[in-house]
């Protein structure tokens, strides 16, 4: 058998689930520590051969590595911020076998903010130059709405600042707070302050008692849309093509929207080129079956709660209430891939409290 791997090449080992992958490491682990102790060729020799094994599994991998102590190699996976990967890394991770010399981490954790400096773009961020403060909104009292003050901050470099500013929060409050808990930031320089500045060492502790206080409001809360009454709308789309919706008004009148602070919004294309646009009878089929599926797997008891649907020209779109984010974009990636080849599907899944990319139907 030897004989033949080296005439022919071993076959390249496809990975299709978690432990494919990390049986896949295990043969090569030793190499990796090596490289990565050794601190050099780490990109070429270990990141870039991981690289395409992960994307086998699911796109959107981010990592980073290193010596955690003397002993032991980290590897961090990271979804840059992306919400609907968060649950794929921590599967993976959670699946990861004991390997001495190596420590696997889901997501950015947190760091001590007085060890916390670096540059980006050269700029410098440190807990010395960064102030906050919270913008309270009493239409809206559950949004964390956070103002962050930047010292140096020039108008002309806005957007390297800001990358610049989250990261450092990420770095701060671990990547999972950062991206889930702060629901607005803007950044602004000091001569824009319109309230007393507080250190941003005191953030963390801002956060934890806001989602503290969040979470004991609406703990247990559900809503049954069994009896639900549900309107259409018609409207011009944006293409000048009509645009259908049926929407259930009675959870828009909701007054706990905010326990559901997650919207799924679940995109279907179709051709109807033949019918204006509209899908005919054999596609309304299609469209109805998946949304009875995601139904099926996203109830309301648990708390996702189907909003309603669009249909514009070639398009459906599907919406949901979420009271997490985790489950949602696992129930989409398996729909994606079972139709695959018969209708293209894609998603995203955000932060939207009082649901206000539904005003427009609430006012109507």
């Amino acid at each position: 058998m030897g004989f033949l791997d080296k005439l022919f090449g071993k076959k390249e080992v496809s990975i299709q689930s978690n432990s494919d992958f990390w049986n896949w490491f295990l043969e090569h682990e030793k190499e990796f520590f090596k490289i990565v102790q050794e601190g050099n060729n780490i990109h070429k020799g270990f990141l870039n051969k991981i690289s395409p094994k992960l994307e086998e599994l699911h796109d959107g991998f981010f990592y980073l590595t290193g010596m955690f102590d003397k002993q032991t190699a980290e590897l961090i996976l990271t979804p840059d911020g992306n919400i609907r990967n968060i649950y794929v890394i921590e599967e993976l991770i959670n699946a990861a076998p004991v390997i001495e010399g190596w420590r696997f981490t889901a997501l950015k954790q947190a760091s001590d903010i007085k060890d916390l400096v670096f540059k980006y773009e050269n700029f410098q961020f440190n807990a010395e130059n960064i102030k906050f403060y919270p913008n309270i909104h009493k239409s809206f009292p559950d949004e964390i709405d956070l103002t962050i003050v930047y010292d140096d901050f020039v108008e002309d470099k806005r957007a390297s600042i800001t990358n610049g500013i989250y990261l450092f929060l990420d770095n701060y409050l671990g990547e999972l707070h950062s991206v889930t808990l702060i629901d607005n930031l803007r950044v602004i320089g000091k001569n824009e302050i319109s309230e007393e500045l507080i250190p941003i060492e005191k953030l963390k502790d801002y956060l934890i008692w806001r989602e503290k206080e969040f979470v004991e409001k609406y703990e247990g809360i559900r809503h049954n849309t069994e009896n639900d009454s549900y309107a259409g709308f018609e409207a011009k789309g944006k293409d000048s093509g009509v645009l259908i919706g049926i929407i259930n008004t009675d959870v828009l009148g909701w007054d706990k929207k905010a326990s559901h602070p997650w919207i799924l919004s679940v995109e279907i294309l179709f051709d109807g080129t033949k019918n204006n646009g509209m899908p005919d009878d054999k596609t309304y089929k299609m469209l109805s079956e998946i949304e009875d599926e995601l139904m099926i797997d996203l109830k309301d008891c648990d708390g996702y709660l189907n909003i309603g649907r669009e249909t514009t020209s070639n398009k459906r779109k599907i919406y949901f209430a979420c009271k997490e984010f985790r489950k949602p974009p696992k129930v989409l990636d398996a729909t994606i891939k079972k139709y695959h080849g018969t209708t293209e599907i894609d998603y995203e899944i955000y932060k939207d409290k009082y649901w206000q990319s539904f005003s427009h139907y609430e006012q109507n």
